[in-house]
Formats: structure tokens, C-alpha cells, sequence
């Protein structure tokens, strides 16, 4: 079943949470937002990452982005300002459908 193309936005940890459970309840949801998570957390730290910024932002609590990647119908991925994302994110590109 292909879900419509209807936007989530991840821009909390109990969004988070929900996306991840997504990846098994929806896994053919086809539009998905990233937005900066709350105060204290960030998305895990991609390849090659800036050892400065990751320094500084060790003590937040690590939520893993590639979870993405199991959305196999994703079509639209939109990333808002990049917040709290450090390094390179090749699994975030690994879309056949991606516009």
C-alpha cells in the first residue's frame, strides 16, 4: 500500500519516535520533513563529521537519521536548514523515487 503524498514533519523527539515506529507501520510513506529536534538532541553525526561541532554537541542525546532509509517509496525529503546534522549522510540519497 503506497501512502499518499502527505508531509510528516520530524521536528521533536516524540516526532522522532513516531517516525521510527513509522518505518515499520508505513514503511511506503512517499514525503518526509527534517527539522531540528529539541532542545538537548541531535541527529547522529553522518561520515567524515566536523570534529569541532562534534565536540561540542558529544553530550546530546544521539538519535540515529538513518532510520530514513527503511521510507524504500520516499519521493520527497526535505532537510530544513540542516540542523543538527554533521558529517555526510550518503543513506539519505540512496532513494530510487527521490525527486
Amino acid at each position: 500500500t503506497i501512502v499518499p503524498m502527505a508531509d510528516f514533519g520530524v521536528n521533536s523527539v516524540v516526532k522522532y519516535n513516531a517516525m521510527r515506529v513509522m518505518t515499520t507501520a508505513l514503511p511506503n510513506l512517499q514525503q518526509i520533513t527534517i527539522c531540528r529536534l529539541s532542545n538537548g538532541h541531535k541527529y547522529s553525526d553522518g561520515e567524515d563529521p566536523d570534529e569541532e561541532m562534534a565536540t561540542a554537541f558529544a553530550h546530546f542525546t544521539t538519535h540515529d537519521i538513518n532510520i530514513i532509509s527503511n521510507f524504500r517509496k520516499l519521493r520527497r525529503l526535505n532537510i530544513h536548514g540542516g540542523y543538527g546534522l554533521n558529517g555526510r549522510y550518503p543513506t539519505l540519497f540512496n532513494f530510487p523515487l527521490l525527486e
